[in-house]
């Protein structure tokens, strides 16, 4: 494990809000040095993280150019539909990936390590999330340079298109922390494993392959309640690449409102729950 240095003294000692100050203070210190940890963590595994940015990009030659010609909006058509929902999928891997480092370091005792310093207990999932949304904004330019090459273009302007990148780090960074607390509840590599494989699924009850129009009621009703769908069509709206669909499920068509609404319903439940898991072990 990373040696991890403690913080100096808090600043401001007079002050009548040196308490909440020392706390944010000590947060981001002890953050900042997590996040440190974290990004050697993936310097030191590259196999993992080639396995992980190659992926997207297999698949979007796969989908793009075999399912491409079976569906009413083949060839380039469906590339550009399909490449919004391939960012939104990966985005989603966030669950698996979180999941499996946090088991990792729990079942190797190095979460037990960790918890016995004078560390920030939100430091140490927090160090793990930041450093998760960065290297994923790094691995979306692959994916980006491919899907223009096989004929995806932003049609919706350079501003439009920041917000959807955003967007789509602020869904890796909810996803990250669901991994996060199933990785310490489950507190084993194989289970994590085992567990983050099936959440493979998940895009496959969305939009991000198909539209849903054409799936059953029920079918339909599930995939567009599921947040991928929404964040899916958002980044396609703000994107340019398809028009919002009418009739669907509220967070469909109103697919930026019902995106962040999803993440912010994520982070409030997920954060306290991560981060009261790792304050308390297995207790």
């Amino acid at each position: 494990m990373s040696t991890v240095t403690t913080r100096p003294h808090d600043p401001a000692p007079g002050s009548v809000h040196r308490a909440a100050y020392g706390a944010a203070y000590g947060l981001a210190y002890d953050g900042a040095a997590m996040l440190g940890r974290q990004l050697r963590r993936v310097r030191n595994n590259p196999g993992l993280l080639i396995l992980t940015q190659t992926m997207p990009i297999t698949m979007l030659l796969f989908f793009g150019y075999v399912f491409g010609s079976a569906l009413a909006m083949p060839g380039e058509e469906y590339r550009a539909f399909l490449v919004p929902g391939l960012l939104v999928a990966t985005a989603a891997n966030g669950i698996m990936t979180g999941m499996f480092q946090a088991a990792q370091d729990t079942h190797r005792g190095v979460t037990d390590r960790l918890r016995t310093l004078p560390v920030s207990r939100a430091a140490v999932p927090l160090g793990q999330s930041v450093a998760d949304v960065l290297v994923t904004a790094a691995g979306t330019v692959p994916l980006l340079l491919v899907g223009l090459a096989v004929g995806w273009r932003v049609e919706g302007g350079a501003l439009a298109a920041v917000g959807a990148v955003g967007l789509l780090l602020l869904f890796r960074f909810a996803t990250t922390w669901i991994g996060i607390f199933l990785g310490l509840l489950t507190r084993s590599e194989e289970a994590a494993g085992q567990l983050g494989g099936a959440t493979f699924i998940l895009p496959l009850l969305s939009n991000a392959y198909i539209p849903t129009d054409g799936l059953p009621g029920w079918l339909r009703t599930v995939a567009e309640w599921n947040p991928i769908s929404a964040v899916t069509t958002a980044l396609r709206d703000l994107f340019g690449n398809a028009p919002v669909p009418e009739g669907a499920a509220w967070p469909v068509s109103h697919p930026v409102a019902g995106s962040l609404a999803w993440c912010a319903v994520l982070l409030a439940v997920f954060v306290p729950l991560a981060v009261r898991r790792y304050a308390h072990g297995g207790r």
